[in-house]
């Protein structure tokens, strides 16, 4: 049986993106740092410029990732991630 993958995650709203992230499997720790996740939300508007934000599924920069974490449960981690922690897009932009 794999051992649960779970997380710990800092991001806050408006900034959902900017957090710390934190992998465990069983009791192994793996650091993935800080500005790891990318938002897979965007900005929208319409005729009259009028603007907002959309939310999406979270993805991982793949630059970051530490090279001991397993590379078959990275699907699963991902999975985890959009499970758990709310889906954005700062909207910072608009």
């Amino acid at each position: 049986m794999k051992e649960e993958i779970r997380i710990e995650y800092d991001g806050k709203w408006p900034c959902l993106c900017m957090g710390h992230l934190k992998v465990y499997i069983g009791e192994t720790l793996y650091d993935f740092g800080k500005y790891v996740l990318i938002s897979g939300g965007y900005i929208e508007r319409d005729d009259d410029w009028n603007m907002w934000a959309e939310e999406g599924s979270w993805s991982i920069d793949e630059d970051n990732i530490p090279e001991n974490f397993p590379k078959d449960r990275i699907k699963e981690l991902i999975d985890e991630i959009n499970s758990t922690i709310p889906h954005g897009c700062c909207g910072g932009c608009i």
